[in-house]
């Protein structure tokens, strides 16, 4: 019995032993929990690291997993029991390092390093980890993290850190939306350059590491986001959201870039007045982008917005509804007469999508090109062309000066490659004073009208009252017919017997006439005969006496057969020893009183000399 008694003793002795022992040595761990080791004695840590990697004194850089532990003696450590970390779907959870290397001053957050999401603490420290906030982040998921060595921040937990839980949210970008990026690390953006470039490999900005490793820049960023989830390190990238891009129908967008490869012009050397790159270049891009949504970085690329349709602009009181034409006025001109006037314009034009790039490189935007090339074009064309003509001939010729002003304009804005398809006059607003004297002139023209219209009716009027008058007359009027028609045929019977008769005296007097004719041809014949014959003798006679002595021949014969004397009866010589004008006169007597009286010479009247025979 005592043996037995001793038995029980030594076993229990033993078990409470054993019990000691295990309650000094050894450490459970359940499966929802990890196990922090404090060591109490040991070598001291090296200054500055607060884990112990070779068995110092200290928090351990190995955790417990779950199981059973032995030895670890009470006396010599601590191990606290510390719960999984459990990271939502849909959120993420930001580290903080409290132990590694020194963070380089030109970064902010500390490089990744294979260490199992910060489950390996050993692997951490022994890879150069750095201490601080950290570029990786946890996502969804259970995670066995050392509390000692890292500080896990999550959406629960975000106030105690000063952080707003929304931001421990999966990033998640919208359809028909991107996601402006701005990153906080990375090296710095190069002078003159908008935004960081293009860098591949991370992923959307989900793995900072290949991003600074690559050569990403810190800043705004040229690259976007896309629809999507995304896990974004709020402490590395900021996103802003924005919607897409839109390019409406009938529209195309030509894109202006800040950021990109270097500019590299490839227009050629026709187009002189801008350049155009291709795409991912600084610059206008050569190719627009057609109608639908783009996924356009807005902060360091502008799209101009080019209407393909035609376009109405309107110089008068009335705005389309793509507003280019908000600024424009009725144009103000002055004729050739000194009149002020304005007229309304309508102006329609057309761009071509393949010159919608060279149209934006040349002015720099639609409303450029309204303001600074189709409104003074348009203006001065008819400010110019009003100064040839004067008012009143502006508005009669209105047709030709609207055909006139189409083909110049057409020719002016060819140059800076935009079509135009018309120009419209529409509403001329002339000169007060002289559209009164127009007025008062065209009420006097329409009383003239009026009152020829009045003095038309009344000879009407008289017309009718005489038609009447006839038709009351109609049986006098038809005898009175009758009577003038029997008179009528007498008086052609009278005129028939009268032609007859004159017909039979006109055939007696052209007969009397040509008897007439006959003879008197027949006297000149004689006469010519006679004539030539004297013409021979008096050739004759010349050639036979002499020319001087057939005209003293021919004298004498004339003078006989006229019964002329060649000598004078009664001779008065004046002068010395001369008579006088009596004894002419005596002598005159004398004769008379002998000759015969029919043959007496007439006394001619006295002379300075002798009588003329």
């Amino acid at each position: 019995m005592l043996a037995v008694t001793t038995t029980i003793i030594v076993v229990a002795a033993v078990l409470a032993l054993a019990g000691l022992v295990l309650w000094l040595g050894l450490r459970v761990i359940r499966e929802d929990e990890s196990g922090l080791v404090i060591k109490k004695r040991g070598e001291p840590l090296a200054p500055g690291r607060i884990l112990a990697l070779a068995g110092e004194a200290g928090y351990q850089a190995e955790l417990l997993p779950p199981g059973w532990h032995f030895p670890f003696w009470r006396f010599l450590y601590r191990v606290e029991r510390v719960p999984l970390l459990t990271v939502r779907p849909g959120d993420i959870a930001l580290v903080v390092a409290n132990d590694g290397a020194t963070l380089p001053t030109e970064r902010l957050l500390g490089r990744v390093v294979d260490c199992d999401h910060f489950q390996n603490a050993v692997a951490f420290l022994r890879r150069g980890g750095e201490r601080g906030r950290q570029l990786d982040v946890l996502t969804a998921g259970t995670y066995r993290i050392n509390p000692a060595l890292f500080t896990v921040i999550t959406p629960q937990s975000a106030h105690q850190h000063g952080l707003d839980p929304r931001t421990l949210r999966v990033t998640q970008v919208p359809p028909d939306t991107v996601g402006i990026v701005t990153t906080l690390d990375g090296k710095s953006i190069a002078a003159g350059d908008l935004a960081g470039g293009m860098v591949f490999e991370h992923e959307s900005f989900q793995k900072p590491q290949a991003f600074i490793a690559h050569g990403g820049c810190r800043g705004l960023q040229e690259d976007v986001l896309l629809a999507g989830a995304w896990n974004i390190n709020p402490w590395f990238a900021e996103v802003e959201q924005i919607p897409m891009t839109e390019i409406p129908i009938g529209y195309v967008g030509v894109v202006v870039s800040y950021v990109g490869k270097e500019h590299q012009d490839v227009t050629g050397d026709q187009f002189t007045h801008g350049d155009l790159v291709e795409k991912g270049r600084k610059g206008v891009w050569v190719e627009p982008l057609l109608p639908g949504k783009h996924p356009i970085n807005t902060r360091v690329m502008k799209v101009e917005l080019v209407p393909t349709t035609n376009i109405v602009l309107n110089w008068g009181t009335r705005t389309e509804q793509h507003a280019y034409d908000q600024k424009l006025a009725p144009i103000t001109v002055r004729s050739k007469d000194g009149f002020g006037f304005t007229l309304e314009v309508s102006q329609i034009i057309h761009i071509g999508m393949k010159n919608a790039p060279r149209v934006i490189s040349r002015v720099g935007s639609m409303q450029n090109l309204v303001d600074h090339v189709l409104q003074p074009t348009v203006a001065n064309y008819f400010r110019n062309s009003a100064q040839a003509v004067t008012v009143l001939e502006f508005l009669s010729a209105r047709s030709d000066r609207q055909n006139e002003a189409f083909r110049n304009i057409k020719a002016a804005v060819e140059f800076y490659d935009v079509e135009c398809i018309d120009t419209l006059i529409g509403d001329i607003q002339p000169p007060a004073e002289l559209m009164k004297t127009q007025t008062d002139r065209k009420i006097a023209d329409e009383l003239q009208r009026t009152f020829d219209a009045q003095r038309e009716a009344q000879i009407k009027r008289q017309q009718l009252e005489r038609e009447t008058a006839i038709a009351n007359m109609q049986g006098e009027v038809v005898r009175s017919e009758q009577a003038v028609w029997i008179a009528e045929k007498d008086a052609l019977s009278a005129a028939a017997a009268a032609r007859g008769k004159a017909e039979a005296t006109k055939l007696a007097a052209d007969a009397e006439a040509h008897a007439h004719r006959v003879h008197a041809e027949a006297e000149a014949e004689a006469v010519r005969a006679i004539g030539n014959a004297k013409a021979e003798a008096s050739r004759e006679g010349a050639a036979a006496v002499g020319v001087d002595g057939f005209v003293t021949m021919q004298v004498a014969s004339t003078l006989a057969e006229n019964g002329a004397k060649l000598v004078p009866d009664v001779a008065v010589q004046s002068g010395a020893g001369g008579g006088s004008i009596g004894d002419a006169l005596v002598a005159k007597l004398l004769t008379g009183a002998l000759l015969p009286k029919a043959a007496a010479t007439p006394v001619l009247p006295p002379g300075n000399g002798a009588s003329r025979g």
